[in-house]
């Protein structure tokens, strides 16, 4: 074990925002060994009181859980879910595209939210709620015995003879929940998804839930059922990204409008908890009707309070912990190197935010690591004769911190979104509109066709250059006579002159010559100017990992090495640092420069080369954002979590390269590899 200082000299910085970064709490783990239970420990107290009310008399509350950014809102929503997982199932519901499409948003979310597994559960949230109904255990044995699906479906009828919605086909589909070789194509129902003609006939049904009304009843299945069960928290966060009014006002209505029809029902075993940012509340609950916000539609507004500097303390302990725990002696404080008279002077009214904590953490931090920097030149000299001054705690390099987050955040998008329907259109369309407007595209107009259902799907823009139109249409839609129908609102709008041009993107199947839609698309996209464009899954990692940044952004809560930006800036960082010049549909729309050379598959030498290359920019970049020095081992362990197809013998050439291409050093290089530190050479001014 190492002196407490060598470990601070040689470990990322503990308070980095990549490490706490929040959002969907199904894709942020939350780690139990960083929370301070005391924080809004209040608030979780009353939360859980109406919890219990719900699952006792199964009628459906609504709670209003407001605070400021960093307030710690998205955090405790994830804490809840953790928590209070074993009594309730719990769904996360990110901003809607279109309010028009609000009822399939929420079911698709709500499905795709049971899918996911529990922490200490080895079943879906969606199996644990099916097997703990009393019509599942009744029927089970016997399913067991017989396979017999009419069996199953007949007990579920009888313990819910009415209420409902399409009850053959929604129990048929429970039953195929049992089945593995079927239970995917079972979700892709339930959540909403076009299935195709054979898919409908494996399962067994005729109908799809395509329409706003389907979605509200399914949905209204599950409350229903639910009463049998445990209570369904419906969790609403991130509203600033919801859709808007002319005049720039969120369309709160919408949801409101939701609520107050799931408290017309009964029972419905539903906890709706709508988590917004105070100023945003304040600033639209006026446009609200106030019969959706009194009548009992909304029981309370919770609101959660500045943290004291005793708890800020705990949070700068937690953070630190492993770091002590690793020293050799151990530290007097267990906020070493922090110090409590630091928060006293930085906060001199004893309040403040876990996000203003944590920031105040971060800078304390590598203030005092700048100061353990070895004694050795670290900036290049201009002549041999000018020494070089050891510089002062570095500032924080605003793209490095940035890249860092992508990567974060691009990563676990990738493991989210494992096929292109996993989105609906009207998410896909929003996306592609959000990275549009930040790459400063013009003109861009929402909604190509008129009165019809495609138009969410759908928007048009002008480019700088030129005097044409261009409409996008955007659908993965597998059914072919929705399909046809599409077709058709693309020729009804080029007739009409609503652009000059459609570019259709699309990689669900297009049909045969057989098929009435395959024959229009043929005639329409055959031949300039119009184009079909069959996306790549890469591509839409890049639009969602942006459109999760975009909500964050919008909500206060992305942080980005000490700043705070809000969505002009994030879409400046966008802007500055490329990223999306990577995006292969982003390309062949034009909207970002080919790829030069031949256009050709890369053979393994290429592509190994791309890696390696990726991985020194990576390693230049870890050094960069956490100000100037990190331990060469932490760096190695750090690059393979990110490039595990390199091994450590890989990557440990590519600091040497590093090194001699006079971008890092290493200052005690006789040092043995644990103990040897990395410092970023620094541009002469």
């Amino acid at each position: 074990m190492a002196p407490i200082d060598q470990i601070i000299r040689q470990e990322i910085n503990p308070f980095d925002p990549v490490t706490f970064q929040t959002g969907n709490f199904w894709q942020e783990r939350q780690d139990q060994a960083i929370t301070v239970d005391s924080i809004h420990q209040s608030v979780i107290t009353q939360i859980e009181g109406v919890l219990d009310q719900v699952a006792k008399d199964h009628y459906p509350r609504t709670l209003l859980l407001a605070g400021d950014s960093g307030s710690g809102k998205s955090y405790l929503l994830a804490r809840l879910k953790r928590t209070l997982n074993p009594k309730a199932f719990f769904a996360y519901i990110e901003p809607w595209p279109d309010s028009d499409y609000i009822w399939r948003h929420i079911l698709r979310q709500t499905v795709d939210s049971l899918m996911h597994v529990p922490e200490g559960q080895q079943d879906s949230q969606l199996l644990l709620w099916l097997n703990s109904l009393p019509a599942f255990k009744k029927s089970s044995l016997i399913k067991q015995l017989l396979g017999e699906q009419k069996k199953f479906i007949s007990d579920l009828t009888a313990s819910y003879p009415s209420g409902i919605y399409n009850p053959r086909e929604f129990f048929k589909v429970l039953y195929h929940l049992t089945n593995p070789e079927l239970h995917a194509l079972a979700c892709y129902w339930l959540r909403g998804d076009e299935l195709d003609e054979d898919d409908l006939k494996e399962l067994g049904v005729k109908r799809l839930i395509d329409t706003e009304d389907a979605a509200q009843k399914v949905l209204a299945n599950f409350g229903r059922i639910s009463a049998s069960s445990q209570p369904i928290v419906l969790c609403f966060d991130q509203l600033d990204n919801i859709p808007r009014f002319p005049d720039g006002s969120l369309d709160l209505q919408a949801l409101f409008n939701v609520n107050s029809s799931i408290h017309t029902r009964y029972p419905q075993n539903l906890l709706v908890i709508i988590s917004i940012i105070t100023s945003t509340w304040r600033e639209n609950k006026d446009r609200i009707q106030p019969a959706d916000i009194t009548e009992g539609r909304v029981i309370g507004a919770l609101s959660l309070k500045p943290i004291t500097l005793e708890q800020a303390e705990a949070l700068w302990a937690t953070r630190l912990y492993p770091l002590h725990q690793q020293a050799q002696p151990q530290p007097n404080s267990p906020i070493y190197p922090l110090t409590w008279q630091a928060l006293e002077d930085k906060f001199p009214r004893g309040k403040t935010t876990p996000r203003y904590a944590l920031r105040l953490g971060r800078q304390l931090f590598k203030e005092y690591k700048a100061g353990l920097v070895p004694d050795v030149p670290i900036t290049p000299k201009l002549k041999p004769e000018t020494p070089s001054p050891k510089p002062p705690t570095p500032p924080t390099d605003p793209l490095a911190a940035f890249d860092l987050v992508w990567r974060k955040e691009f990563k676990k998008t990738q493991q989210k979104i494992d096929r292109i329907p996993k989105l609906g259109s009207p998410e896909l369309i929003q996306m592609l509109q959000e990275v549009l407007e930040a790459l400063q595209v013009e003109g861009i107009e929402p909604r190509l066709f008129q009165k019809t259902k495609y138009s969410i799907y759908s928007f048009s823009y002008q480019p700088s250059d030129s005097s044409e139109r261009i409409g996008i249409v955007w659908s993965e839609e597998a059914k072919l006579r929705s399909f046809s129908y599409l077709m058709k609102a693309c020729e009804k709008a080029l007739k009409q002159n609503f652009c000059d041009s459609i570019i259709l993107i699309r990689a669900a199947q297009l049909g045969q010559s057989n098929n009435a839609g395959y024959r229009l698309f043929k005639r329409i996209f055959t031949g300039s100017p119009h184009r079909h464009i069959t996306p790549h899954l890469n591509s839409v990692h890049y639009l969602a990992t942006y459109h999760s940044l975009v909500n964050a952004a919008l909500g206060g809560d992305l942080v980005v090495g000490d700043l705070t930006p809000n969505l002009k800036e994030l879409e400046a960082f966008i802007r500055d640092s490329q990223i999306l010049h990577n995006c292969s549909l982003l390309k062949e729309l034009g909207i970002v420069p080919a790829d030069t050379g031949n256009g050709g598959a890369k053979d393994n030498d290429d592509e190994l080369r791309k890696v390696r290359q990726d991985a020194k920019d990576y390693l230049v970049t870890l050094v960069r954002n956490d100000g100037m020095m990190l331990g060469r081992k932490t760096l190695l362990e750090n690059a393979n979590r990110e490039y595990s197809q390199l091994n450590e013998s890989q990557l440990n050439p590519l600091i040497d390269e590093l090194c001699q291409d006079n971008k890092l050093q290493i200052p005690n290089l006789n040092e043995k590899l644990e103990k040897q530190v990395v410092c970023l050479v620094m541009s002469p001014q």
